[in-house]
């Protein structure tokens, strides 16, 4: 099959990109692993409505919420279980109702200093890149809670796995493509060459924000 018959029918061309066809949203979530810079150039061209944009930050939200929950509440292992509060339930329901407000603030904020530095991306481009690359990112959290399941439930039979060195990792790794893809996201809707900047300061504000919320559980605040 040619790479036109290929891109006309809507599957994947050789560069990894979906041809003229809409294609289905797992076709576009698989395409955007492949390519994330040229799914979001797609998804900012296509001038997504409002609703479609919501929809996206929205199912973001849901595996997070069913990912964490899974990690923290239907089955922690043990070393994490010492940690989190009792009250974490009602932290997770409070984060799935903030977190939808919280993507849009960073996304006006990421605008203003965008266009601070001369960057052209409208406030539309950027909520496209920042919620895409949350969807996109998403099956890495959920994919990582079920891990951190798994390690719970052979903790009896493996009790390394009880470790923090052991049990932690999985419950922020997923960080990382979160990041990756919004990082990424933000490059193309701003036109960056590059994603490396967007990627280095925000990973370097999640890093400042793991330590501060660790400083103040450990002196009682939280």
């Amino acid at each position: 099959m040619s790479e036109q018959t290929t891109a006309s029918a809507g599957l994947y061309t050789p560069a990894g990109k979906l041809g003229e066809a809409r294609g289905s949203l797992g076709e576009r979530v698989i395409d955007a692993w492949r390519d994330m810079r040229a799914s979001t150039r797609r998804l900012i061209d296509e001038k997504p409505s409002e609703h479609r944009l919501l929809f996206y930050v929205l199912m973001s939200d849901i595996v997070f919420f069913l990912s964490w929950s899974l990690k923290t509440v239907v089955s922690p292992v043990s070393g994490v279980k010492e940690q989190v509060p009792l009250e974490i339930g009602f932290l997770l329901i409070g984060a799935l109702m903030l977190r939808t407000a919280a993507m849009y603030g960073f996304s006006a904020v990421v605008t203003a200093v965008a266009r601070g530095v001369g960057s052209t991306g409208s406030w539309r481009d950027n909520r496209a890149g920042i919620f895409w690359g949350a969807l996109v990112a998403a099956p890495f959290g959920l994919a990582m809670a079920i891990v951190a399941a798994c390690m719970s439930w052979l903790e009896p039979i493996f009790p390394v796995l009880r470790e923090d060195w052991v049990a932690l990792p999985p419950y922020w790794i997923s960080l990382v493509p979160f990041l990756w893809f919004i990082s990424q996201g933000l490059a193309e809707a701003n036109g960056y060459k590059k994603n490396a900047l967007p990627f280095m300061i925000m990973s370097g504000l999640a890093l400042a924000g793991m330590l501060g919320a660790m400083y103040l559980r450990t002196i009682g605040l939280v």
